[in-house]
């Protein structure tokens, strides 16, 4: 089955590249992390907000509840499992994020938070893709303080720093507000123009190898499948998924663009991470990764698909979390998470553009 052939390429031996260590020597390859829920390690546990997943049954399957929005690993766990060596990037906000846990990479990303900066204003507290780049600037300086700016950018010059974001500028902030009466294109236009100049920041701040994941196809989360019962039991929402791909394919430009912009930034490595694509595959041909359910989720309370209320400590967990795509309302499981992160290590230019992770780490 294809679950077994991903699964197997995860666990092929991986060479770190001669040279990949931190300016104190730390082994393997740092990675800092931007993005919202489906990255977010624990930063939400650290401020006010109603987007938290630090309680019972989230973790179920990494051993205890840490802030992940997920039954066990995110994306970014299963990569650095293969690229640094099984270290976990640790969330920016923990108290024990300092120096030299720092140089394992860091990661930012917060439930909520959106490329705009209202994004997700209903949960209250949550940090924006501005605010994380703000909080790498502080690491950065922290470092540059310790071994001095040379050697700082050589560390930085090797460190992969991944994103995935924008689906919250949708679901939490498009499709429930006024903005709603904007057009889609004005909208995502200022999506995109935003998104383009906090990569020229991170740029700007030492970043080289940059992977970037598209939104992936949020019509077809339990969430949307139930607040849009028109769409059928085995249909996706039409309009998120539509937002989405008007997003992704903005986002496949500008991605071109900052590549083909050498001379502007001279040594960036910009890779475009085609989540819609693989998510919509693992839907459409579920049975065929081993799964039994691609429509619903397995931590629920209400709703014909689970997708009307978080998962939390009354929700009902479905006996076999490896059966289940979706771990919750809004976000994979681990299961599918492995298949996610396989796809964009080792996969294609259909999954992944124009190399894939393990080679951009190679770099």
């Amino acid at each position: 089955m294809k679950n077994i052939r991903v699964l197997s390429l995860l666990l092929l031996p991986i060479l770190i590249p001669s040279g990949l260590t931190g300016p104190a020597g730390a082994d393997g390859l740092a990675t800092f992390v931007f993005g919202d829920s489906l990255v977010d390690h624990g930063n939400n546990n650290y401020i006010v907000t109603l987007s938290r997943a630090n309680y019972p049954p989230n973790g179920i399957d990494f051993g205890r509840p840490t802030g992940r929005f997920t039954n066990g690993r995110t994306i970014v766990d299963i990569q650095g499992e293969v690229l640094s060596g099984g270290s976990l990037v640790p969330p920016y906000l923990a108290p024990t994020t300092i120096w030299p846990a720092t140089l394992q990479g860091v990661n930012y990303a917060s439930g909520a938070g959106g490329i705009l900066n209202d994004t997700g204003r209903l949960f209250g507290g949550r940090i924006s893709l501005d605010a994380q780049i703000d909080n790498f600037a502080n690491t950065r300086q922290d470092i540059i303080a310790r071994v001095g700016p040379d050697q700082a950018q050589n560390f930085f010059d090797k460190a992969m720093f991944a994103i995935a974001i924008g689906s919250n500028d949708f679901i939490n902030n498009y499709l429930i507000s006024a903005d709603r009466l904007v057009p889609p294109e004005i909208f995502v236009t200022a999506m995109i123009n935003r998104f383009r100049l906090q990569l020229t920041r991170l740029y700007e701040l030492g970043a080289r190898k940059i992977a970037v994941m598209n939104i992936g196809p949020i019509g077809c989360i339990p969430y949307q499948r139930d607040v849009n019962p028109t769409a059928g039991d085995d249909d996706c929402a039409a309009l998120p998924n539509e937002l989405a791909q008007l997003f992704n394919s903005k986002l496949r430009t500008l991605v071109q663009q900052l590549i083909t912009e050498s001379q502007t930034f001279p040594g960036l490595h910009l890779v475009h991470g085609e989540a819609f694509r693989i998510v919509s595959d693992i839907i459409a041909n579920y049975a065929s990764y081993g799964f039994e359910n691609a429509n619903s989720a397995c931590c629920r309370v209400a709703g014909r698909h689970g997708g009307l209320i978080p998962c939390g400590p009354p929700s009902l967990v479905c006996p076999d979390r490896t059966k289940f795509v979706f771990w919750d309302p809004y976000h994979p499981s681990e299961a599918a998470n492995l298949i996610i992160a396989g796809r964009l290590l080792d996969g294609g230019a259909d999954d992944i553009w124009p190399m894939n992770v393990r080679q951009l780490a190679a770099i």
